[in-house]
């Protein structure tokens, strides 16, 4: 899954936790463990976390 993996790699690359992303980018402190897990991420979803990803990387 690429959301999972830019999500890891962000993560690794500001050493941001887990649970802490997944509050800030959609008020879901599971979010990162739920889709480890098999959680399939909506549009709305995938597009957000892929907007706040691509704002703070720059």
């Amino acid at each position: 899954m690429c959301l999972l993996s830019d999500i890891d790699t962000y993560l690794r690359r500001t050493g941001v936790a887990e649970t802490t992303f997944g509050r800030r980018a959609v008020n879901d402190p599971r979010l990162v463990r739920d889709l480890r897990r098999g959680r399939i991420p909506g549009p709305a979803l995938c597009a957000r976390v892929a907007a706040i990803i691509a704002a703070r990387a720059s």
